[in-house]
């Protein structure tokens, strides 16, 4: 691949997966089905800039918020935590545009109806309803979860840091093996992706995912926490399994809608996998 073609696949996946203005061209959506096996890439670049968020985000807190406790008696640990998380969750929906989260709300309302052509329209209609705001809640909610208990498992910012960025290649490992696997259910945005990226150099995504997870893990704690990391990002594959499955049942075949909503729904399940283990070692 030419220097120029590089840089331009590059801009189109983040053109496709965030809202960071690189100027895409119009055909980014047929680069990024075509280089699917990228998409943990870039899903390391949106965890390392969400691992910053909440380092900065942690400091500032805990300043501000210090700050207000010289007048007011407030459970500064307890707020820092809950906030800094929060605002991470936040951030992380927020720079990819709450295109994988409207995903998990469109799966959520079709949830609500019991026959495939209902599920459809209520997927495709622009409205949320009780069943879909539930189960967004309760996917983001489960992330927020994982995080949260996480943070005070290790003093070291750091390990929160790659943890973030290990949920991101987990999510986008669990996207690609969707796609992969999956037969679309009709024309549109997901279509292109399920028709595109069915490629054997996909495996790429799985060698890419490893090496980031495991040098991550290792050069932070050490080689037992590395292995540690890639069975948990792996966790991602047999998800993308369910998702493939519940997505046929629902609408008969995979959407663009599930493949957003797999993406949230792996990064909440590496969290709370990360957080519980680690809880119990």
């Amino acid at each position: 691949m030419s220097p120029a073609k590089t840089i331009k696949t590059f801009r189109d996946l983040l053109a496709f997966l965030t809202v960071i203005p690189v100027g895409g061209k119009e055909d980014f959506v047929f680069t990024s089905a075509e280089n699917m096996y990228l998409f943990p890439l870039i899903g390391a670049f949106i965890g390392t800039l969400a691992g910053a968020y909440y380092i900065g985000s942690n400091y500032i807190l805990q300043f501000l918020i210090n700050g207000i406790n010289s007048f007011v008696t407030l459970p500064v640990t307890f707020l820092v935590r809950f906030t800094s998380v929060a605002m991470t969750i936040a951030f992380l929906l927020v720079i990819t545009g709450l295109q994988h989260f409207d995903g998990l709300i469109d799966l959520g309302n079709a949830l609500g109806y019991k026959n495939k052509h209902d599920r459809k329209m209520a997927a495709h209609a622009w409205t949320v309803n009780y069943s879909g705001a539930i189960f967004a809640i309760i996917v983001e909610f489960t992330a927020f979860i994982g995080l949260f208990l996480l943070v005070p498992i290790f003093s070291n910012p750091l390990i929160i840091f790659i943890t973030i960025i290990s949920a991101e290649v987990a999510a986008k490992l669990a996207m690609v093996t969707l796609v992969w696997i999956g037969k679309p259910t009709h024309k549109g945005l997901g279509s292109i992706f399920l028709k595109k990226a069915k490629k054997k150099l996909n495996i790429l995504a799985y060698v890419i995912s490893s090496i980031i997870i495991f040098v991550l893990f290792s050069l932070t704690m050490n080689t037992i926490y590395g292995i540690f990391g890639l069975g948990v990002m792996f966790a991602s594959i047999p998800l993308a399994y369910i998702m493939k499955k519940v997505s046929e049942k629902v609408f008969g075949g995979v959407s663009g809608d599930i493949i957003g909503a797999t993406n949230e729904t792996a990064r909440a399940l590496t969290l709370v996998l990360i957080a519980g283990v680690l809880m119990m070692i």
